[in-house]
């Protein structure tokens, strides 16, 4: 079964323990491996030293290699001369290191163990002579150096455990202080709800990935605030325009009921119920169209439109409201132009411009649409008019649905703050 702990602290000092564990490992054998090959080149070292010696008395004085011993310059060695012994010394016998020789490779040294356990390096090399040929051995003792590597290999062995619970407690300690900050973050989310989107996550050091999450998360909880706070206005604005020609009909309604009216008078109100109701369902008409926008359930054609014809449909379509404030309507659609878009979304989108010219201009004036290529495959429809014009600190917030910048005198035209943002989805 696969060690998968529910805390990230946990698998952090599990994974971390057993990657130090693995690289503790590979270290111990590592030093063990250069540690014995610097042992065996130190011990070859002695032995050519040794053997050096004995090279050099069997070149110029063979008769005096007794003396070798006797001065305690070299302790195990052993010469012959054509199968004949020249000189052993008692150590090299005691030690039985004739049955050395028998392993002896063709050339080199070799390392060999007595039968009472004793490790031993073993040279052995021919030396030609003036006098003939000589067979010169050397031996030195291993002992103490194989006991030094045991030495060495029962610290890395003990000393292993302890490294391990060393670094469980340090891996522990350090991914506490490493996760701290993802603590600090679930703890601080935990009370942020809808009524508090306002709060943020706390933000260490912005440049760490935790840093950078945090982040992330307080740009997210922004964009919610921002939406959310979007919401709560939409919602009131949506309840106060419906509530307006809901509280006219009432209004009218019970006006009529209180007294006797005659038919004329009782059509009066009729009609000025119906206006009500037909404000509050184009009302709705636009909301569900700016919330159909917005879910995306919308889907747009893409026709070739004729804009010419279409922004001369539109004017003459509005021609009547404004004849009826002595206005002029004038269209500079001199070259044909066709563009690949949704009609009914790009109407709509039109209508509402150029209604909005027509409310706000004076009586009189003169409103043109004209039609200007931008570059290859764009297309700008420009509607002008002589109105009073927009505020330059009110430019950012006349596409957010339900604003006006004279809210008194939009709604009495019967605006609801809706046409300019339908055309900015358009």
């Amino acid at each position: 079964m696969m060690f998968r702990p529910n805390s990230v602290r946990v698998r952090l000092t599990f994974w971390y323990t057993v990657a130090l564990a693995f690289i503790i490992l590979v270290f111990a054998a590592g030093v063990l491996v250069f540690a014995q090959a610097g042992w065996v080149r130190q011990i070859d070292q002695a032995l050519d030293k040794d053997f050096a010696s004995l090279e050099r008395v069997v070149l110029e004085e063979p008769d005096e290699i007794d003396e070798m011993e006797e001065f305690g310059a070299v302790i195990f060695f052993e010469v012959t001369e054509g199968g004949s012994l020249l000189h052993r010394t008692a150590r090299w016998k005691k030690a039985g290191l004739g049955r050395a020789l028998s392993h002896a490779p063709p050339t080199g040294s070799w390392s060999w163990r007595s039968p009472e356990g004793q490790p031993y390096r073993v040279k052995k090399a021919t030396v030609s002579t003036p006098f003939g040929l000589y067979s010169v051995a050397v031996a030195q003792s291993e002992a103490l150096l194989r006991q030094s590597f045991k030495t060495l290999g029962l610290t890395l062995i003990l000393g292993f455990p302890g490294a391990l619970a060393l670094a469980v407690i340090g891996g522990y300690f350090l991914a506490g202080r490493l996760l701290s900050p993802v603590g600090a973050m679930a703890e601080k989310a935990r009370h942020i709800t809808a009524e508090r989107l306002s709060d943020r996550l706390p933000v260490g050091n912005a440049e760490d990935e935790f840093g950078r999450l945090a982040t992330v998360f307080n740009d997210t909880l922004a964009r919610l605030d921002d939406s959310f706070a979007r919401l709560r206005q939409f919602t009131a604005d949506a309840s106060h325009e419906l509530r307006t020609p809901l509280t006219a009909i009432r209004s009218v309604g019970e006006v009529a009921l209180q007294d006797k009216r005659d038919t004329a008078q009782y059509r009066e109100v009729v009609g000025s119920m119906l206006e009500e109701a037909d404000r509050l369902a184009g009302l709705v008409d636009s909301l569900l169209a700016l919330t159909r926008a917005d879910s995306g359930s919308v889907q747009l054609s893409r026709d070739p439109v004729d804009l010419a014809g279409l922004a001369r449909e539109v004017l003459d379509y509005l021609r009547v409201l404004a004849e009826e404030k002595g206005q002029i309507l004038r269209a500079n659609l001199e070259e044909a132009m066709v563009v690949s878009a949704d009609r009914g979304t790009l109407r709509q989108a039109l209508v509402n411009v150029v209604d909005n010219a027509i409310k706000y201009s004076p009586e009189g004036a003169t409103i043109s649409v004209a039609l200007t290529r931008v570059s290859k495959g764009e297309v700008a429809i420009e509607v002008k008019d002589s109105g009073p014009g927009i505020a330059p600190e009110h430019h950012r917030s006349i596409f957010e649905r339900f604003y006006r910048v004279d809210k008194e005198r939009s709604r009495e035209m019967g605006g609801a703050g809706l046409g300019l943002a339908i055309a900015q989805w358009s």
